[in-house]
């Protein structure tokens, strides 16, 4: 079974499906790795480490000769071209939002894996990419939030005076939430968090933030497999009142909130965005699907009134060489559970196979998907 990477195409990604690691862990079970020149230097690995760890470095071309083929993000139309029928390629890629890739993917009869459909269940902690992204997220979002706001982090007692903690607010307690409260309280901040499922309070509160809670008698906000939900009109009046109060008095507020195959939900309007201070700034971990702020430029940094809402919506690539090495041991964690004595095999009576299998041999099994085509 021969498993080829390609290079990431995308402005500004670093990051590389699958590092030296997984190639030789791989490679004892019988696997055979071609990587495209150069695919791993944006992410600190070279040519050389792929060989080493037992490799074969070539052009693109030979790649779409794979059974296999690993990408972060979506091809681009050249390479869904070259792709060939019954090869089982594997990405990010959002098939209701990038249905005209779905559509070229179709036409050459290929099977896919998006990584994005992969069920969140306890036995699928070790392939989900989406967690192990938004991890690095939290955290790299906090860094370059204080980055941004020119103050310090901590309390400070000097012989100039005191000087304030500054004021952190994360919205949504998912795992980029969590991990940025744990950041921020590491870093000295005062830290309040917001999230509508009343059953991550403890989590919050467990890192040594405020949760900041919205009465309700209803379950509104609860989702499925650990995502939240869409809200009631009157739960989203209570939130925006005590949002607007606690968004104007912080320094740094990063918003996670994402639906699966929806827009970001729009939790920070412009008025909201006018009570900050100026050199405040908003980090908008749902910018690549459209942001939670209305102001959020995907990829660019607005500056409104001396607020900074910064849209990178990419933030794991600024850690390439981590992310890589997450992303590639999630790709591991899949091939070894489609891995059998026969060796490589789809079988679609396991959940976590039928869930991410949208796409087999060009016939569209995820049925969003098929009514969004």
């Amino acid at each position: 079974m021969k498993i080829g990477i390609l290079k990431e195409s995308k402005t500004n990604e670093m990051r590389v499906a699958i590092v030296p690691s997984t190639v030789s862990a791989l490679s004892k079970k019988g696997y055979e790795f071609f990587v495209e020149s150069d695919s791993g230097l944006d992410a600190n690995y070279s040519n050389d480490d792929y060989q080493n760890a037992g490799a074969k470095v070539v052009d693109k071309n030979q790649i779409f000769d794979c059974n296999i083929i690993c990408k972060v993000n979506s091809p681009s139309n050249e390479e869904i071209s070259s792709f060939k029928n019954g090869t089982l390629f594997i990405s990010l890629l959002q098939t209701i939002k990038e249905i005209e890739c779905v559509k070229g993917l179709v036409n050459q009869k290929v099977s896919a894996f998006s990584l994005n459909l992969l069920p969140r269940t306890t036995l699928a902690q070790k392939m989900d990419v989406l967690s192990s992204q938004a991890n690095i997220a939290g955290y790299k979002a906090v860094l370059i939030g204080a980055n941004h706001i020119g103050k310090y982090m901590p309390l400070l007692m000097t012989a100039a005076g005191t000087i304030s903690p500054a004021r952190t607010l994360v919205i949504g307690a998912g795992v980029a939430g969590l991990q940025a409260i744990a950041t921020a309280k590491r870093l000295g901040s005062q830290v309040e968090a917001f999230d509508v499922r009343p059953e991550v309070k403890e989590q919050v509160e467990s890192l040594g933030a405020k949760f900041v809670e919205v009465d309700s008698d209803s379950d509104d906000g609860v989702g499925s497999g650990g995502y939240a939900s869409e809200t009631s009109d009157d739960y989203k009046a209570k939130q925006q009142e005590l949002m607007k109060e606690r968004v104007g008095k912080s320094d740094i507020v990063i918003t996670t909130a994402l639906i699966p195959n929806k827009p970001a939900p729009m939790l920070i309007p412009k008025d909201m965005v006018e009570t900050m201070s100026p050199g405040s700034v908003i980090m908008d971990l749902a910018a690549e699907n459209g942001g939670n702020c209305e102001l959020t430029a995907p990829n660019n940094l607005v500056n409104h009134g001396g607020v900074l809402i910064d849209g990178n919506a990419n933030i794991p690539s600024t850690m390439a060489f981590h992310s890589s090495q997450l992303f590639s041991k999630n790709i591991e964690a899949i091939i070894d559970h489609c891995h059998s004595e026969d060796g490589f095999k789809l079988d679609k009576e396991d959940e976590i196979i039928d869930g991410m299998l949208f796409l087999e041999n060009g016939v569209v099994r995820h049925q969003p998907t098929k009514e969004a085509m």
